[in-house]
């Protein structure tokens, strides 16, 4: 792996949507009216390459790990803008585990259209792609799949917050399952 890049020719933007789904997830709402996620986004990159020469691991699994670290300590600094407190160590180790939680939500996301269990092994690149054509979706059906399938939100609840009935949330977690289907075609879920 070349640490330079995260993998052989990968530069670090490579990953902003990726990590701009993760920012959009974790943002409270309260941050959302202060923070866009994009700036968020940003500055993790612009650690991540003053950092880069801190990656000791190896594969693309601890590389996307280090860049979730480094997104949850911006989230976190974000956070402490806006609240008297002083550094919280606990709420950044929090924010990690949640940071690392909605991933691993995405993985199973990216997981359950797999058809074999060989099938079912997730790689980065794979969630790169998944983050990519999310990011593509009109904004109602991704914010949609990712307040259910990332935050783990009952439609019930994601209608309530979305101000919309429960079956037109359902049918923009629908719409935009189907499309990112259609975006992701077989051979590019868990295949190499």
């Amino acid at each position: 792996m070349d640490h330079a890049t995260g993998t052989g020719d990968r530069p670090l933007e490579g990953y902003r949507d990726y990590l701009r789904l993760l920012a959009r997830v974790q943002l409270s709402p309260r941050l959302q009216a202060k923070f866009d996620p994009s700036d968020i986004v940003q500055q993790t990159l612009l650690e991540a390459h003053k950092c880069r020469g801190q990656f000791r691991g190896q594969s693309e699994a601890e590389w996307l790990a280090w860049l979730r670290a480094i997104l949850a300590h911006v989230l976190a600094a974000a956070a402490r803008r806006f609240s008297a407190g002083a550094r919280d160590l606990g709420r950044e180790r929090s924010l990690e585990a949640e940071v690392d939680l909605s991933s691993e939500r995405l993985e199973g996301l990216l997981a359950a259209d797999q058809t074999s269990p060989s099938e079912g092994a997730v790689r980065g690149e794979d969630l790169l792609r998944l983050a990519h054509a999310m990011a593509s979706l009109p904004p109602d059906q991704r914010q949609v799949v990712e307040m259910h399938h990332l935050k783990g939100m009952p439609l019930t609840e994601v209608a309530a917050r979305m101000g919309r009935s429960r079956p037109a949330v359902a049918g923009l977690l629908f719409r935009g399952l189907n499309k990112l289907r259609q975006l992701l075609p077989d051979g590019e879920g868990g295949k190499t």
